[in-house]
């Protein structure tokens, strides 16, 4: 079934992607929505796997403030300084900042997270189970699951996005390295809190 002018548009306004892939994607799914984001999310993360091992050494730091109480500082990069001032890249550099100020991360990604620190929440999480008899099969499973919850609380990359919690910061990564066809990775950030 062949998509209309007005739903490509529509799904384009919707995800950011360019007219062919939305075109693509609403055909395959005939003419579903919800399922067409869906392939053009698994898209979107193809494409920056395989864009994953290039360098982004150019993109902008950018800034924001909320309340003069709250502020953060965000570093992101790109291929090129032709996309590092690009306003699609501006924008999403500056939702970035401005959920780095809401969520309150501690690390980019688990990577991040030092050693002692997951060993830490690891004791916590077992003295939380506490005297309860499970298999070490089960408790693993648990802290597992566990440890997975305290990396999407503290990891950037792996937070619900503020302004949409069906997707993390990763899959908004995804998504717009997809759309604009080059690497875009946040390097680094710093979010200060008045007092603290």
């Amino acid at each position: 079934m062949p998509a209309n002018m007005k739903d490509i548009a529509k799904l384009r306004d919707m995800t950011g992607v360019g007219m062919m892939d939305c075109k693509n994607a609403l055909e395959e799914t005939k003419g579903n929505f919800d399922k067409a984001i869906e392939v053009l999310r698994k898209k979107g993360a193809a494409t920056a796997a395989k864009r994953a091992d290039r360098e982004a050494k150019q993109g902008l730091i950018v800034s924001y403030i909320h309340g003069e109480r709250i502020g953060a500082l965000l570093e992101l990069n790109s291929e090129t300084d032709f996309v590092a001032r690009n306003d699609k890249f501006k924008e999403l550099a500056q939702e970035l900042v401005m959920h780095v100020v809401a969520a309150a991360p501690l690390y980019i990604s688990r990577k991040d997270v030092p050693a002692d620190i997951i060993e830490k929440e690891k004791e916590i999480e077992l003295a939380k189970l506490g005297g309860e008899q499970k298999s070490q099969e089960i408790t693993e499973k648990i802290l597992k699951g566990k440890i997975d919850k305290y990396f999407a609380t503290v990891c950037l990359l792996e937070q619900p996005y503020i302004k949409d919690s069906s997707i993390t910061i990763q899959d908004m990564l995804n998504e717009k390295t997809a759309a604009i066809g080059e690497k875009i990775s946040i390097r680094r950030f710093s979010r200060f809190e008045l007092g603290n």
